[in-house]
Formats: C-alpha cells, structure tokens, sequence
C-alpha cells in the first residue's frame, strides 16, 4: 500500500468553483478569453499552468489560493458543523477552510456583488411590470 500523498486536482476544484459560483464552462471560457472545450480540458486537467490559474481565478472571483486548496471535505465539514436556529445560522467552531477565502473574496468584490443584486431588482421590476399587465 502506498503512503504518497496524491496531489489535489486543481481541474476538479476549479469546476467546483465555477459550478459554485452558478457559472457555466462558457461564461468562464468568455471571462478568460478561450473556447469552452479549453475549460472542459483544464477542468480534466490535474494540474493547471499558474498564469492561467490566476487568470481563472479572477474571473471566479477568487484568490488562485482559494483554488489549490479547496477541499469538498472542507465544504461537507462546515454543512455538518452548521445548524439552524430559528431563522438564522449558528456555526459551531470550524477551523479554517477554503470557503472562508472564498467569502472573503466576495466581500472585496462589493462592486460585484451590487451589480448583481441590482440585476435582481431589474428581473423583479420586469416581472411585477408583466404580472400587473395581466
């Protein structure tokens, strides 16, 4: 039984990401400057040129760290170690993990965040406007 230590698959971490961050191959392919079928193969890829990862991760939103050591594990451990109380969220000592990288890249992107709620108040306006016409 061999006791090498295998190294982490930045592909697969970088579809968890996209695929956290509700993005699809072509909308990253796009943000990068490449074809989906490119994403397709970095995404099969264990490793993937540092260049390239910074590239990937701004376009994520993330700091390329954030991507080498993002652990499923992780994710499963902060479900489990977090319960509901009434309406709001008590989390019960995690030790650090990837997401608290991830969620500190999105408060450093405010800018982000606000062109997306105001899309969402957009989607509303339009569907009250289309509801009321009714």
């Amino acid at each position: 039984m061999s006791t090498e230590i295998k190294p982490k698959h930045i592909g697969r971490n970088i579809s968890r990401i996209r695929e956290l961050r509700d993005m699809k191959q072509e909308a990253l392919a796009i943000a990068i400057g490449t074809t989906q079928q490119s994403i397709s193969i970095i995404e099969g890829s264990e490793s993937v040129d540092d260049e390239k990862l910074k590239a990937i991760a701004e376009a994520l939103g993330v700091p390329a760290e954030v991507i080498r050591n993002f652990s499923e594990e992780a994710v499963f451990n902060i479900i489990g170690n977090t319960a509901e109380n009434n309406s709001s969220v008590v989390s019960f000592g995690c030790t650090f993990n990837p997401l608290d990288k991830l969620l500190e890249a999105f408060d450093k992107n405010e800018k982000l965040y606000e062109r997306l709620v105001e899309s969402e108040k957009e989607k509303v306006a339009i569907l009250e406007k289309l509801l009321s016409e009714k």
